[in-house]
């Protein structure tokens, strides 16, 4: 039940965009159309659930016992440039069309606050899930946590992203036209999505 509460709170509740406003710069910029937001997530889900089990087996095992937690933030961005790095050789290799759309955004995965925000937060916050008494997740919850997150993080973003396509076809007014409705559409998301915070 514990995983039930992980999941729903990281997709819903405490949406890594929508409710903590991490990753914005490459939620407003990537988001103009369905297939590079698609792609974009894919890419985030990747290396935020990788990165957040590669940091926390850095932390345990590392940085805690040898007294070296203040190097926490370095390693941890290393850590993920080391992946994105790796994200962006697949992505070349595999979807140079999808390369190509993403530009600039892909190699901005190292510094998207999200991945960092999620990988700290598994190794210093304590959690309380339900009815359960709060405690620091361990391998297996911190792992869920991560991908649960970053399915929350495409969520927000593919439906951003269909939300602006849909917008492009319509008639907005002059003043509204581009990013002040974009805002105003995300705002509208993030208030719907405080409307889950009575599951959890």
């Amino acid at each position: 039940m514990e995983y039930f509460y992980i999941i729903i709170s990281a997709i819903f509740v405490n949406n890594i965009v929508l409710a903590q406003f991490l990753g914005i710069c490459p939620f407003l910029g990537v988001s103009s159309k369905l297939s590079t937001a698609s792609g974009m997530s894919m890419a985030v889900c990747f290396v935020i659930t990788l990165a957040t089990v590669v940091t926390y087996l850095l932390n345990t095992y590392l940085l805690v016992p040898l007294g070296l937690t203040f190097l926490q933030t370095i390693s941890f961005i290393l850590v993920i440039a080391a992946l994105v790095q790796t994200v962006e050789i697949v992505l070349k290799k595999v979807s140079p069309s999808l390369y190509q759309a993403l530009g600039i955004f892909l190699p901005l995965i190292t510094t998207n606050c999200a991945v960092l925000g999620v990988a700290i937060n598994v190794v210093n916050k304590e959690f309380a899930f339900g009815a359960g008494a709060a405690h620091t997740l361990n391998l297996a919850e911190s792992t869920v946590y991560a991908f649960a997150t970053s399915l929350g993080y495409g969520l927000a973003m593919v439906l951003f992203a269909g939300i602006r396509e849909q917008l492009a076809g319509n008639a907005v007014p002059k003043p509204f036209r581009g990013l002040p409705i974009a805002l105003i559409s995300v705002g509208i998301m993030a208030m719907a999505f405080l409307g889950f915070s009575g599951i959890v």
